[in-house]
């Protein structure tokens, strides 16, 4: 980039972003810019920017995961911070979007916490937002603000491209449940594969669960794709279920490998032969017992891909080829 660039763009990082924002930093080579972020006793945050930003384009990487609440409100004072220090614009770049999956009132007397995050960063002063892989692609309208949504897709088929184990005939793609379907066709389209559905259903009257298997995977070798994998219950029964129908390996892959409570137990007794996620949350000493399942992919020189196309007002779309766009 440019010395002007230097001058004019700056990224900053916060807690739940400095895996990423560092990368980011040198794809783009330019310098992580210069804050602190610390602590009070009673843990209070407080941001403070070592050098000039105003007029500046400032973006602040912020993935909003666990702890969340913390990385939530620590992201609301950053934008607060730039504000005040009379920044040019302030882009939020949020990996991955915390309560995503409170999209709706599924039930009486419930929230809408997704709206409300929308809602605490368009306060807070920030005038553009960057998601990866939103849970629900819906979220985008909660902002009155502009949203980049973008999707690891093509990281993802850049890599599915490298394995000689996931061409051609001997794979299929399987939705591991219904809500998926879409993801999991564009896939399988985008990859040349074969489409399978496991429809879960209650019974009436009773707890029993029957699953289906749409499509067939004998002989084959399974590919999951999903958003994320928080719990791995769901993932880990869809792996049980192929394996019975006759499935030879299995692989799951999604962008969020969010992997708490029982995840790594499931997962490591599950007939799962490989777990990709991408690197929009921090991976965690706590991943350890999965280390040898697991392959992480960075979206680190994408999301600054992203970055720069913002900051030179150029399109964001076109870094993806035809069909590779994400879910809507």
């Amino acid at each position: 980039m440019s010395h002007e660039d230097h001058k004019r763009m700056k990224i900053f990082s916060a807690t739940g972003g400095e895996h990423l924002a560092a990368e980011m930093c040198s794809h783009l080579e330019i310098p992580v810019a210069s804050a602190t972020v610390e602590k009070f006793p009673d843990n209070e945050i407080i941001v403070k920017i070592e050098e000039d930003i105003r007029g500046r384009d400032c973006f602040i990487v912020q993935s909003t995961a666990m702890p969340v609440n913390d990385n939530l409100m620590e992201l609301l004072i950053w934008i607060d911070t730039l504000r005040r220090a009379s920044a040019g614009r302030i882009t939020a770049v949020v990996p991955y979007f915390g309560y995503a999956r409170q999209d709706r009132k599924d039930e009486g007397r419930v929230p809408i916490t997704a709206k409300l995050v929308a809602n605490l960063i368009t306060a807070a002063g920030a005038n553009r937002v960057l998601c990866m892989d939103l849970h629900a692609a819906q979220i985008q309208g909660f902002f009155d603000i502009p949203v980049d949504h973008l999707t690891a897709t093509k990281v993802f088929c850049d890599y599915f491209s490298t394995r000689e184990d996931m061409q051609g005939d001997d794979m299929v793609i399987v939705s591991p449940d219904v809500g998926n379907v879409k993801v999991a066709n564009m896939y399988a389209g985008l990859l040349d594969s074969k489409l399978a559905i496991i429809d879960k259903r209650r019974e009436s009257g009773s707890e029993v669960v029957s699953k289906r298997l749409i499509g067939d995977v004998n002989g084959k070798t399974v590919l999951m794709v999903d958003d994320m994998i928080s719990t791995a219950g769901t993932i880990c029964e869809a792996a049980k279920l192929v394996t019975e129908k006759g499935a030879t390996k299995v692989i799951a892959a999604a962008t969020h490998g969010l992997l708490v409570g029982p995840a790594i137990e499931r997962i490591n007794s599950a007939p799962i032969s490989e777990v990709i996620i991408t690197d929009t949350i921090a991976t965690d000493s706590h991943l350890d017992g999965i280390s040898e399942k697991l392959h992480v992919l960075s979206v680190a020189r994408f999301l600054g891909e992203a970055v720069h196309r913002i900051h030179h007002h150029m399109s964001i779309s076109s870094l993806f080829n035809r069909g590779e766009g994400p879910k809507k």
